[in-house]
């Protein structure tokens, strides 16, 4: 087991030097320190130090992982919005963004809240690292819990060649692979093709390449999943599922407990509940669920299109909340038509290179630049 760990944590490594070893050296280097936060926390914990040490250590990791992610991702995003602000012209850096970056950085932040909760789970070395490392999730998820992995990679049978969970995993990855290569990849020339010239897409056209992006988005990410957690099956550990039919959705709750499951679980765990959640009054929830899905715009990248597309998720989802206290229900056909077509329509802000893009789509769906 021991041999098998490393020959899999060599693997990770060299699976993110392959475009480029700054990607890999970016990833050690956050490992290298997270460990080293989580380690020192585990300890405090331990030893019973004050609250107030452990409470600044733990601010302090949170802080760093923040910085280390923000200035990767965000940095010139905040550079060009503070030029623009102050008309100032500070030169942006070139900064290439590492693979997974936010995909590694959250998992590790999962780790260290753990700890500071609930005072344990300090692991090996080359545990952790393998951990955060494994080269089938650590690009684009799904994001798995130390607990979820890490007991897995410790026990017997993780050394172990298993035929059946070889097929399985085959299996996994041929439809994965399938939905990428057949599905997704050519839905996406019609999607490409559309947003490439959106300022002249009649009724039919924007709704084709609307549509075409919302299917190629959800094949693509799940045909990713999918290879993801068939890949790892193949070596003895089982993932958390990521998706579960998120288009039959009847609500917009319903849709974020099917779409990018383990992304909402991080939201409501480590965001909304510590944020308060539904403890404090309706004013306060609904202000919890804006500002988490604010932040989950932002994660998906830095620009104000997805900052847009977090804030109409979360206006909905307040919307949502207030209507389910007023006891009426919407036909099950009518609720899906609803849903499906506020997420098709939320999809082109999070798809469009600028909001003359989206606008332009938008106004093609609502029939303002001609029908046929």
């Amino acid at each position: 087991a021991k041999w098998a760990h490393r020959f899999l944590l060599a693997a990770s490594l060299g699976f993110m030097s392959f475009w480029n070893i700054y990607f890999a050296l970016v990833l050690i280097g956050s490992v290298v320190f997270n460990y080293g936060f989580g380690s020192a926390l585990a300890a405090f914990s331990a030893n019973g130090k004050k609250a107030s040490r452990r409470k600044a250590l733990f601010g302090a990791a949170i802080a760093a992982n923040i910085v280390y992610l923000g200035f990767f991702k965000y940095y010139n995003f905040f550079l060009d919005n503070i030029n623009s602000l102050f008309s100032t012209h500070i030169g942006a850096l070139h900064i290439l963004l590492p693979l997974g970056i936010s995909f590694y950085t959250f998992m590790q932040m999962i780790w260290l809240t753990d700890i500071y909760r609930h005072g344990r789970y300090r692991y090996g070395f080359f545990q952790y690292c393998l951990y955060v490392t494994f080269f089938p999730y650590v690009v684009s998820g799904p994001i798995a819990y130390h607990t979820e992995v890490i007991p897995q990679i410790s026990s017997e049978a993780a050394g172990r060649f298993n035929i059946d969970n070889v097929c399985r995993g085959l299996f996994l990855f041929s439809i994965g692979l399938f939905k990428k290569t057949a599905i997704a990849d050519t839905l996406a020339m019609v999607a490409d093709g559309g947003f490439s010239a959106a300022g002249t897409l009649t009724f039919t056209e924007a709704w084709l390449t609307s549509l075409s992006y919302t299917m190629q988005l959800y094949f693509d990410f799940s045909g990713y999943t999918d290879m993801a957690i068939g890949v790892a099956l193949m070596f003895n550990i089982r993932l958390p599922i990521n998706f579960d039919s998120p288009y039959k959705s009847l609500s917009i709750r319903d849709f974020w407990r099917r779409w990018h499951i383990t992304l909402s679980r991080f939201l409501r765990e480590y965001i909304y509940i510590p944020l308060g959640g539904n403890r404090f009054g309706e004013c306060r929830t609904l202000a919890n669920l804006m500002i988490t899905f604010l932040i989950a715009g932002l994660w998906h990248g830095a620009a104000w299109l997805f900052v847009f597309w977090g804030f109409l998720h979360g206006a909905t989802l307040c919307l949502h909340r207030l209507w389910m206290k007023t006891g009426l229900k919407l036909n099950r056909v009518v609720a899906w038509l609803l849903t499906f077509h506020f997420i098709n329509i939320a999809w082109v802000f999070f798809r469009a290179s600028n909001w003359d893009n989206a606008v332009n789509i938008i106004k093609g769906m609502f029939g303002l630049n001609g029908i046929v």
